[in-house]
């Protein structure tokens, strides 16, 4: 059924950051939000997982209102959506297998055998195989983001949130995190959402674009209406030129 996310207010205080964003992340597709630092990017994540509550507006997702759910509901959501954090956000007392298994020990019926495996095979997808006994600060940032992706899948998860995965990598670890996101929705069709303003991490990775701009949806479409779009917003953000943002300010 997706995620489907309709008319968004949230305001912090007298800052308003989301204005009635609307978009939806298809089944099996990976979206991809667009938005310059502090237009509510990760603001719009944060509620799909009921972290926030909107000032109006709804989340939808898999067919359920996020917030008309009580406690239980919210845990059963949960483990359906995986949330890659922009900083991995490893416990830095524990292995790495220890990390990853967090999820699976809160979340599932399994026992410790069964949680081993399970920790094997996501470090193995994330190509970390060997790495489970390792202390996240032996681990180098491509690593750790990989290791926040291994915890996120742990559980199998439908849906997969991915909070700016590729910043503060060089350009071939971005890469790398982007075949990384490729492979989660080709070999576990789960379906994401990616957000970013990193313009050649998008490109690689996206089925679908949005573009939150002044808390709504300046633009929605494929990567070649995006790249094909006159609006001046859009196109100052995916050149980078900034003259044409500051026209539409």
């Amino acid at each position: 059924m997706g995620i489907i996310i309709r008319d968004l207010h949230k305001s912090f205080g007298s800052k308003v950051v989301l204005d009635g964003f609307s978009v939806e992340a298809r089944d099996g597709e990976t979206l991809v939000i667009l938005g310059g630092s502090g237009s509510g990017k990760s603001v719009t994540l944060k509620h799909v997982v009921g972290l926030l509550t909107p000032d109006a507006g709804e989340v939808e997702v898999d067919g359920e209102v996020v917030t008309t759910l009580k406690q239980e509901g919210l845990f059963a959501l949960r483990r359906k959506v995986g949330y890659v954090f922009q900083f991995a956000a490893l416990f830095d007392s524990m292995t790495l297998a220890e990390n990853v298994a967090m999820g699976l020990r809160r979340k599932s019926d399994l026992d410790e055998e069964g949680i081993a495996e399970r920790v094997d095979e996501c470090l193995r997808l994330v190509d970390l195989e060997g790495y489970g006994d390792r202390a996240p600060s032996e681990l180098s940032g491509g690593q750790r983001k990989r290791a926040g992706i291994a915890r996120a899948i742990a559980t199998r998860p439908q849906y997969l949130l991915y909070d700016e995965p590729t910043t503060g990598l060089d350009p071939v670890t971005r890469a790398m995190i982007d075949q990384l996101i490729l492979r989660m929705s080709d070999e576990l069709g789960v379906t994401g959402i990616v957000i970013t303003h990193d313009m050649d991490s998008a490109f690689r990775v996206a089925d679908r674009f949005a573009m939150l701009h002044n808390g709504r949806c300046r633009f929605q479409g494929s990567p070649d209406e995006i790249r094909a779009s006159q609006d001046p917003v859009v196109r100052g953000f995916i050149e980078g030129r900034p003259e044409l943002l500051e026209k539409e300010s």
